[in-house]
Order: C-alpha cells, then sequence, then structure tokens
C-alpha cells in the first residue's frame, strides 16, 4: 500500500463543499480544512503510485472548486 498527503487550494468560499466531496473519493482516507498556504489537506492511499496519480488526478481535480495541488508521497 502507498500513502500520500495531498495539499489543495482552492477557489474563495470552496473549501467546504470541495472538502465534503473530496472526503467521498475512493482512496481518500481523510480530508481536512486547513489554514495557512493551502486550503485542504487529504491522505490518500492506493495499491501503487499509479493508482495514486488517478486518484488525485480522475478524482480530486474533478471536484469543484479545486485549483492546484500538490502530492507529497509517505516514505516510512
Amino acid at each position: 500500500m502507498v500513502r500520500a498527503y495531498v495539499t489543495i487550494i482552492t477557489g474563495t468560499g470552496a473549501s467546504e463543499d470541495a472538502v465534503t466531496a473530496i472526503r467521498d473519493l475512493s482512496g481518500v482516507t481523510s480530508a481536512h480544512v486547513v489554514s495557512g498556504d493551502f486550503d485542504i489537506v487529504a491522505e490518500i492511499e492506493a495499491e501503487t503510485v499509479r493508482d495514486l496519480q488517478k486518484v488525485v488526478t480522475a478524482g480530486i481535480h474533478e471536484v469543484e472548486g479545486v485549483g492546484t495541488t500538490r502530492t507529497y508521497i509517505q516514505m516510512d
């Protein structure tokens, strides 16, 4: 199992709706609205790195209000 954290910047006022939709995506284990340089942090997991990529590109990026994302693969 491969795990990663995804930081997400949303449009103005879109964080609450976006985090609700992200939490419902397959592969997302948790997601929270945060303060700071980004708006949401999601934890995701999948069988392979390629599958993680699909969670982000075909899942998170398709959520209305989601803008820029950065993915950080867990190393331990």
